[in-house]
């Protein structure tokens, strides 16, 4: 493996699909049109490509100053368990800096994930869901 990690380097939608797919990530991943207005209204994506290949993604929507919603964090699956989920929140963190709330909603299946890395549960959040 020849991992390098990137801050907002150009991911195409395709890409970030492919990554979702392969993740197990539940992500609108045949409205390539909507990931891409998705990619589009992030300040904040860090990537990480394995040579030229898509392997991971953290995409965030931040003020860079007081709070920053984590709204995907996916690997493909022959990479996971590499520590590559980890390091992306780290650069995460590094880049929002430690004035930054990191808040993320979770997958059910990756509910006992997010302790392990440094996340607090949180009891107080609620959500008006997506209608699709």
């Amino acid at each position: 493996m020849q991992l390098t990690y990137h801050v907002n380097a150009p991911v195409t939608a395709i890409e970030m699909a492919e990554v979702f797919k392969s993740s197990g990530i539940k992500r609108p991943v045949d409205d390539l049109a909507r990931i891409e207005a998705m990619l589009d209204a992030s300040p904040l994506v860090i990537s990480v490509r394995d040579q030229d290949r898509l392997v991971g993604i953290a995409r965030s929507l931040t003020d860079f100053c007081y709070c920053c919603y984590l709204s995907d964090l996916a690997v493909s699956k022959e990479y996971q368990a590499a520590g590559i989920g980890s390091a992306l929140l780290d650069a995460t963190k590094k880049e929002i800096g430690e004035q930054c709330a990191l808040i993320l909603l979770s997958a059910p299946g990756a509910m006992d994930y997010y302790p392990k890395v440094g996340f607090q549960h949180a009891s107080n959040a609620f959500i008006i869901p997506r209608n699709r």
